[in-house]
């Protein structure tokens, strides 16, 4: 269990490393496409990972299955719409959202980051305890293959957000990836902290993972998709997103 909780930090932490082998900025056409990827393993997860478990399970318990699977999305929307006006973070395109502080550009960066990657830890983590008290609904393969696609996903996104904060901390590669990693700390926390309060709420496991795929579409409308369909048109992004939709599924069909 701890091994699979720890796969997505892994890849993260694997995407910052790309600073030490980075020399400049990325073209815009390879931060569509990386975004547009990130975008689809997400959307992908959701489905399959999430939502699709927490409909045979509201089918299985409940006298209206899709009260459970509908409030629990929503809630999850919500809840990173709250973080989202909450937590001061600035984009990759230097906007900034979130209460006024006096943070620096850096720590907004890596703030803009941890939301992002909230939301895939308490997926990791929500699907873990459903394999662990769900008995035979949710399998040990299913959490690892979630693991796997968030993992993979990772990469390109930590890579992404290495050039900002690489430029920002003046070419020290060393800081910046430390930044990266710390960024990616969240999903084993909140993997582990969705884990031990599932144990007492396993009877709202379909609230549960309709709550965390709500938490990972917001992050794909609000974050991603305008990444990868910014500046001129191009269709990078859409076939890049249908790439890492394919991937997911994949991984989801054959392992999960």
């Amino acid at each position: 269990m701890w091994k699979i909780i720890m796969i997505p930090f892994l890849g993260t932490s694997l995407g910052a490393a790309s600073v030490f082998f980075l020399k400049k900025d990325m073209k815009e056409g390879t931060k569509r496409a990386l975004s547009g990827f990130t975008a689809g393993v997400m959307v992908a997860a959701s489905f399959f990972s999430l939502l699709a478990p927490a409909v045979e399970q509201a089918e299985a318990g409940y006298a209206l299955p899709f009260l459970p699977v509908s409030v629990g999305f929503a809630v999850g929307m919500l809840f990173l719409l709250l973080l989202d006006v909450v937590v001061p973070h600035m984009h990759l395109d230097r906007s900034e959202e979130g209460v006024q502080s006096g943070l620096r550009k850096t720590t907004k960066l890596v703030l803009a980051v941890t939301l992002h990657n909230l939301p895939e830890g308490m997926a990791v983590g929500i699907v873990c305890a459903g394999w662990m008290y769900g008995g035979d609904k949710i399998s040990m393969m299913s959490a690892m293959s979630l693991a796997l696609g968030i993992a993979i996903q990772n990469f390109p996104e930590g890579a992404i957000v290495s050039v900002p904060l690489l430029a920002e901390k003046k070419g020290d590669k060393m800081r910046t990836f430390l930044y990266g990693v710390l960024s990616g700390a969240v999903e084993p926390l909140g993997a582990l902290g969705i884990l031990f309060a599932a144990g007492f709420f396993l009877p709202m496991m379909p609230y549960l993972l309709s709550f965390a795929a709500g938490a990972m579409m917001y992050v794909v409308v609000e974050e991603l998709i305008p990444e990868m369909v910014s500046e001129t048109h191009s269709n990078v992004g859409t076939l890049s997103f249908a790439m890492g939709f394919i991937v997911m599924m994949i991984l989801d069909m054959q392992f999960g």
